[in-house]
C-alpha cells in the first residue's frame, strides 16, 4: 500500500532531518534576512541605477528592508525561548546560525554597500570596505559562539541581532560619511569583542520585544511621511545608538569593580593570615 510506505519512511527519518517548531521560526529569520536584502535592492538600489524619479534611499523600502531586520530578531528571540520550553531538533544550532548569518550579516552588511552607492556624501569603495568589516564581523562572531563557553546568561560581544540594528540605525540617522563609517566599523568591532552582553531572559526579553514593536512603529510613521515621524525615527535610531555604546560602559565599569573587590578580599585574606 502506497500510504502505508509513506508513513513507513516518515516513522524512519533521522531524527536529524525532522524540523522542530523552534527550526520553523529560525527558518522564518532566514526569510525576513532575504526578503530585506530584495527590498533593498528593488526599492533603493534599482531606482538610483536606472534614474529614477524615486532615488537615494526610498523611504518606504528603506523601512521595510529595516523591519523585516526587526522581524528575524523576533524570530530570533523566540526560537531560543521555543527550544528551551519544547525541544529543539539537532541540527537546530546550525540552521540558527545559517539564519543569522543571512539576516544580521548579509543583510546589514548589504545596506551599507548600497548606502556607500546612492548617499550624495558617500564613497562607494569606501563604504564597500565598510560592508565587508560588517560581514566578517558577523562571521566571526556566530563562529566563535560556537566554540566558545562562556558564563550562563551573557554573551561575549555585541550579539549580531543588536550590532545589525545597531548599523542600520548608523545608516538612517544620516550622519557625515565619515562618522557613519567610523560608528559602523566600531559596532562591528563592538560584535568580536570580550565585553559582555546579558541575554535577553525574562524581564529583558520583554523589554527586547517591546523595543522592537516602538521600532517598528517609528519606522512606519517615517515611511508613511506622518507628523513627527523623522523625528521619531531619529531618536529611535539615536536611542539604538546610545543603547549600543553604553552597555559596554557598564559591563567594563562591573568588570572593574569586580576586580577590585577581588583584591581588597586576597589583601583582607592575606592580612587575616599574619600573625
Amino acid at each position: 500500500m502506497p500510504e502505508a510506505d509513506e508513513v513507513d519512511e516518515a516513522e524512519e527519518m533521522p531524527l536529524s532531518l525532522r524540523l522542530s517548531i523552534a527550526d520553523t521560526l529560525t527558518l522564518g529569520n532566514a526569510t525576513c534576512g532575504f526578503m530585506a536584502v530584495y527590498f533593498t535592492t528593488t526599492g533603493i538600489l534599482i531606482p538610483h541605477l536606472t534614474a529614477s524619479q524615486e532615488s537615494g534611499m526610498a523611504r518606504n523600502s528603506a523601512a521595510t528592508a529595516v523591519i523585516l531586520m526587526l522581524c528575524a530578531a523576533v524570530f530570533d528571540l523566540f526560537d531560543g525561548l521555543v527550544a528551551r520550553k519544547l525541544r529543539s531538533s539537532p541540527m537546530g544550532a546550525e540552521l540558527d546560525n545559517l539564519s543569522d548569518l543571512v539576516s544580521f550579516g548579509l543583510a546589514p552588511a548589504y545596506f551599507v554597500l548600497v548606502y556607500g552607492m546612492v548617499a550624495r556624501d558617500a564613497h562607494e569603495r569606501v563604504a564597500a570596505v565598510g560592508a565587508i568589516v560588517v560581514l566578517l564581523a558577523v562571521v566571526l562572531r556566530l563562529a566563535r559562539f560556537s566554540c566558545v563557553t562562556v558564563k550562563d546568561g551573557t554573551f561575549q560581544g555585541m550579539p549580531s541581532p543588536f550590532g545589525a540594528l545597531t548599523v542600520v540605525s548608523i545608516v538612517l540617522l544620516e550622519l557625515p560619511f565619515e562618522a557613519t563609517l567610523l560608528a559602523v566599523v566600531g559596532t562591528a568591532w563592538l560584535m568580536v569583542s570580550r565585553v559582555e552582553y546579558p541575554k535577553p531572559r525574562g524581564v529583558l526579553a520583554v523589554a527586547m520585544l517591546a523595543w522592537i514593536v516602538s521600532a517598528m512603529g517609528m519606522l512606519a510613521a517615517w515611511a508613511f511621511d506622518a507628523p513627527g515621524g523623522q523625528v521619531l525615527l531619529q531618536t529611535g535610531c539615536a536611542l539604538q545608538i546610545v543603547m549600543a555604546a553604553t552597555i559596554p560602559l557598564f559591563a567594563t565599569a562591573r568588570r572593574v569593580n569586580t576586580f577590585r573587590d577581588n583584591r581588597r578580599e586576597s589583601r583582607e585574606a592575606r592580612a587575616a593570615q599574619v600573625p
